[in-house]
């Protein structure tokens, strides 16, 4: 902080242009001929920082906002092919405008809750309408932006389309009855449902900001673009407990996950999150998801873009049990196709008891108060339900570091919501 204090304006652009120039220089040529393919895309030009930084929390706020969204630069994706209608979001007559909440004797409104988390994008609807749709930091409606730990739960919420479709016959599989490979390793005995929610017993370290974490390895294994990298890891991996007995989060799990539906199905992650829900739900635009290996399988744990309005239609879908209709694609009438096994999203937004203890997580999900419920991502990334409120928020934000940066707690800010639309 003193030597920011005595530098001039001068000096410190010049430093700031150099960071840039650093960052431009470690991206892959393979990422920077990619985003030529991006040029209808007004961010196309920006310039971005790279994936190491991005996890060690090491970004000038301009350069991070960037990075944020044009993650498709960082690696080879896959596209998450939209339909041929876009489904409609409904204003609503009475906005959202005169709110605010207190916490510890202070009132705070939503001014407050964008500026002191950084808020990138926020999309609120409430019985199918719009009530407030903001957009930060040079962002609009056209943007897309990183789901970071969001993907997680769609990746789970494939799981269960495929179980629903009949790619996989019970939650209560053996996960090696689809992937062989982990024959003989510590995953042999792990079920779906263990899986999802995330007790396999399986040691795993997700710190990610140590470069020594199991999840660091994961990420230095997805850069090397190496194809069954990651999975070679995971099935590298050690037995810390007994299937089921002990609950750790592990976004190598998911990476599992992924694996799982490409073998159930027998079609790219992407295409099966096409398929099943993009195609139908009306979004507005493609999405596009990472890649470990070009070609190659999905990242199951982070990685999709899309634009607010898609995740937010995503939202309303779990609002509506998983359920489309498929002649208007309309999400707040009846839906006429089931795309989720019934009583799916309750399940999985649901906490679980595993080893005897109660334990704030579902199938990929976080349960909230009452029966609201999470997709949650890192730097402030979440797609909000609440069932007894009717209410969706989608919510973008570039806060300063992976976790622990949220100037106002996001858990309060979405539960004053939820009151104020009871």
């Amino acid at each position: 902080m003193p030597m920011l204090q005595i530098m001039t304006a001068p000096v410190f652009v010049t430093l700031l242009a150099l960071s840039s120039l650093i960052s431009v220089a470690e991206a892959k040529p393979a990422a920077r001929e990619q985003s030529l393919a991006t040029a209808g895309y007004r961010h196309a030009g920006e310039t971005i920082g790279t994936v190491r930084q991005v996890y060690d929390g090491k970004l000038y706020p301009d350069i991070q906002v960037n990075t944020f969204r044009n993650i498709d630069r960082l690696f080879p994706t896959r596209t998450v092919a939209r339909g041929k209608t876009v489904s409609t979001l409904p204003l609503s007559k009475q906005p959202l405008q005169e709110f605010s909440y207190q916490v510890d004797g202070k009132t705070y409104d939503l001014y407050d809750v964008l500026s002191m988390n950084r808020v990138s994008g926020m999309l609120i609807i409430h019985r199918g309408e719009v009530v407030f749709e903001q957009y930060l930091l040079g962002n609009n409606e056209h943007t897309r932006w990183m789901s970071m730990s969001v993907v997680k739960s769609i990746t789970a919420t494939l799981i269960g389309a495929a179980i629903h479709d009949g790619y996989i016959n019970s939650i209560d599989d053996p996960i090696v009855n689809y992937l062989p490979r982990f024959k003989g390793t510590a995953y042999d005995g792990v079920t779906v449902k263990h899986l999802l929610q995330m007790s396999s017993g399986v040691a795993w370290n997700e710190t990610y900001t140590d470069p020594a974490s199991d999840r660091r390895r994961m990420l230095e294994a997805q850069i090397s673009q190496q194809p069954g990298a990651i999975l070679d890891l995971m099935a590298a991996l050690p037995r810390a407990a007994k299937p089921g007995t002990v609950w750790n989060y592990s976004t190598g799990e998911t990476q599992l996950a992924g694996a799982l539906v490409r073998a159930a199905t027998g079609k790219p992650v992407a295409q099966y999150l096409s398929e099943k829900i993009w195609s139908k739900l009306g979004m507005q635009a493609d999405a596009n998801w990472w890649l470990q290996s070009p070609d190659g399988l999905e990242i199951g744990g982070s990685g999709l873009s899309a634009t607010l309005r898609d995740y937010a239609r995503f939202g309303l879908f779990l609002l509506n049990d998983g359920v489309v209709n498929s002649t208007n694609n309309s999400l707040t009438a009846t839906g006429s196709e089931r795309i989720l096994p019934q009583g799916w999203t309750k399940a999985a937004s649901s906490r679980q008891v595993i080893g005897g203890e109660t334990v704030d997580y579902g199938y990929m999900f976080w349960p909230m108060h009452g029966n609201s419920y999470a997709a949650e991502g890192i730097f402030g990334q979440y797609v909000f339900v609440d069932p007894d409120a009717k209410l969706v928020v989608a919510m973008w934000s570039a806060q300063a570091k992976p976790l622990n940066r949220a100037g106002l707690n996001e858990y309060r800010f979405l539960q004053a919501l939820s009151d104020h639309f009871q």
